[in-house]
């Protein structure tokens, strides 16, 4: 067999230091390609998912009545058509100018519509929904627009919305709301509570007894509320 040749251990010195070095070298080389490569972040939550607050808000007006210039109701016409005089009462003093009296009338019609779907599922949400002032410019949309939604503004205007009411008429009324964290309180002049209710842990609906003298009721969380 042959043998390798012998190496005196000065030579066997070189040559680690040799191979120590070529090693070194590729480790540069590969981290100048790649481990030494600066990383990519990923998207950031504001570059993936526009800021709304940096938005600009909408301009130009609003279909809603005009407390600025109006449009005169000599010249209240819509592009293509004609309004009828139901209308033209509804639109009398509500568009602003240099706006389409159609979108001022699209608001009104659109509010009607809200009530009597609302109303065919449940009365006393859209009762609610007139009472606490949900449903823009309710009134006037019903007496000119959809005037056979004229019953629910007859209730509505028996009724309050939730928050504080200066002397209500006594009697029971009834919370339009589920909601278990509806509680209310009656006050005299003087501060002192008359009656209060419900007692945590209610369950079923929420009535209030308005006794004679009460100066203020207080409720939160009761939406609006109904003769019983």
């Amino acid at each position: 067999m042959r043998r390798p040749p012998h190496r005196s251990p000065a030579t066997a010195v070189a040559v680690l230091a040799a191979l120590l070095t070529l090693s070194a070298c590729s480790s540069q080389a590969d981290g100048a390609g790649t481990g030494n490569r600066p990383k990519t972040a990923g998207p950031t939550r504001s570059a993936a998912v526009p800021d709304r607050q940096a938005e600009p808000p909408p301009t130009g007006p609003t279909p809603s009545p005009s407390k600025g210039p109006v449009v005169p109701d000599s010249e209240l016409r819509p592009v293509t058509g004609s309004f009828t005089p139901e209308q033209k009462t509804y639109l009398s003093g509500r568009v602003p100018r240099n706006m389409d009296p159609a979108a001022v009338l699209q608001t009104g019609q659109e509010s009607c519509q809200r009530i009597e779907r609302t109303a065919k599922r449940d009365r006393d949400a859209a009762v609610g929904a007139l009472i606490a002032g949900d449903v823009p410019d309710a009134e006037a949309a019903v007496n000119h627009l959809c005037p056979a939604q004229k019953p629910l503004l007859v209730t509505a205007g028996t009724g309050f919305p939730d928050g504080s009411v200066k002397q209500p008429r006594p009697g029971t009324y009834r919370a339009l709301t589920s909601d278990p964290a509806c509680v209310w309180q009656a006050l005299g002049s003087d501060g002192k509570v008359l009656a209060a209710g419900p007692a945590t842990g209610a369950r079923g609906p929420v009535k209030a007894a308005v006794p004679a003298g009460t100066a203020e009721f207080v409720s939160t969380a009761c939406y609006a509320w109904l003769p019983a």
